[in-house]
């Protein structure tokens, strides 16, 4: 098993407020299975990530495996309940991810929500975002809290994956939820939404990609990603506009990871 890594980004956007540091910590892309992402170390992960000491703790998507074929999923009710002892004075938020839409056949069927990933969540008292934005304070100042439904939620064919597949994020929308002028921290599963996020928003934290799980002096042969390696990995700045891409925690596809471990992100906002 990859050792896991602590990986550390302090991002200073332009309109984030001079008196307000943040400490955020993001898990993306846990996948859960009876092989190498069992309850035991899901719970080491989150002793690791309440080490931390986060003032706030994000969950990026893909909880469930889409390993089926190979390895055994987790009940959701397992996942879930290590998930619920993560940390955070301002508490624990989620958003869901393709593979927890790809593997829920009700859901599929019904082409929306709810799914059993985000009511396993949900009912351990995990906050979901489903395209919606929330107000926090810290140091005395305010920001916003916004979460995307993924992009790639609804499947046209099951038997050929990203052909016809439909997304349900709703970025306008969601950012109309923000009311005044302080800055937007957004939840987004897929990192493809970027070029379309408006400089209003002060940081980006995506998952998905799992840094390409092979990497070659920075780059990666296969990306999930209509942008290849451009949104493949780590911090991306465009335009004064912020990206955080995390190299994510489980497998997708194959058992393998080479030049970009499991990682949980540590990132210092402000």
């Amino acid at each position: 098993m990859v050792r896991l890594h602590i990986k550390k980004d302090r991002i200073k956007p332009d309109n984030w407020p001079i008196g307000m540091s943040l400490r955020i910590v993001a898990l993306a892309d846990i996948h859960a299975c009876t092989a190498w992402m069992n309850v035991p170390r899901i719970d080491k992960i989150v002793a690791q990530a309440n080490a931390l000491k986060p003032d706030i703790v994000v969950l990026l998507g893909d909880y469930l495996s889409g390993m089926h074929l190979m390895f055994k999923s987790l009940p959701h009710n397992h996942w879930a309940e290590s998930l619920a002892r993560l940390e955070a004075s301002l508490g624990v938020h989620a958003v869901l991810g393709n593979h927890d839409w790809w593997e829920d056949l009700q859901a599929q069927a019904r082409r929306g929500g709810p799914t059993m990933a985000g009511n396993a969540l949900e009912e351990v008292g995990i906050q979901l975002y489903s395209n919606d934005a929330k107000h926090f304070r810290k140091d005395g100042y305010g920001f916003w809290l916004a979460g995307l439904e993924s992009q790639l939620a609804l499947l046209a064919n099951r038997r050929i994956p990203r052909r016809g597949v439909v997304g349900l994020d709703d970025l306008e929308g969601t950012l109309a939820q923000v009311t005044n002028d302080d800055p937007v921290v957004l939840m987004a599963h897929e990192p493809d939404i970027f070029p379309e996020v408006p400089e209003r928003v002060s940081l980006t934290l995506s998952g998905h990609t799992h840094g390409g799980q092979v990497r070659v002096r920075g780059r990666a042969p296969a990306v999930p990603s209509r942008y290849g390696n451009q949104y493949a990995y780590g911090h991306v700045v465009e335009e004064g506009r912020h990206l955080l891409v995390s190299g994510g925690l489980g497998y997708s596809v194959l058992p393998l990871r080479f030049g970009v471990p499991p990682e949980i992100n540590l990132i210092e906002l402000g």
